[in-house]
């Protein structure tokens, strides 16, 4: 099975107290579908937990027990695993919705039909999603607003966004 079929739900962030409790950052929309997607998996598919929260919040983080995880020392020995689930237990998407997995690796090009690079990343500082895009023709990374006005066509079928960039971005 290829990559390609799994989505990054999250990342385990560290321990919270001293029963193994860990704390899970959640990159679904509504922070709780974590758990809801049955078992999730390490990106090397070495681990498998079942994930219960615990109703709490830290810092950002949800707090969660992860199946097979008793102790603080196996909690802290997770930090930095990032969560993975089968495409397939996912719910559809909106057709103006889309999995960051589905974005990364896109040529982008311009309203005239000029390339301008391809999508490495999705980030999110809180603001809003951006489209980092790197290209030949770019000194460096540009950080385009992941919006209808500057992002007005997403074709996952062609493999292509057109952007239509503020002034001054490319």
């Amino acid at each position: 099975m290829s990559e390609d079929t799994r989505i990054c739900l999250g990342a385990i962030s560290g321990a919270f107290g001293v029963k193994g409790e860990v704390r899970l950052k959640s990159f679904t929309t509504i922070p709780e579908d974590i758990a809801a997607y049955g078992p999730l998996e390490s990106e090397d598919r070495a681990l498998s937990f079942e994930v219960t929260l615990s109703g709490q919040t830290a810092k950002g983080a949800l707090i969660a027990r992860l199946s097979g995880v008793a102790t603080k020392e196996q909690a802290d020995a997770l930090r930095g695993v990032r969560l993975y689930a089968e495409r397939e237990r996912l719910p559809a998407l909106p057709d103006d919705e889309f999995y960051h997995a589905d974005l990364i690796g896109l040529e982008v090009f311009d309203t005239g039909g000029a390339p301008l690079g391809h999508v490495k990343a999705v980030l999110n500082h809180g603001a809003g999603d951006l489209l980092e895009i790197h290209g030949p023709g770019l000194k460096s990374t540009v950080l385009l607003p992941f919006t209808r006005e500057a992002v007005p066509t997403v074709d996952l079928a062609s493999g292509r966004i057109v952007a239509d960039p503020p002034e001054g971005v490319f």
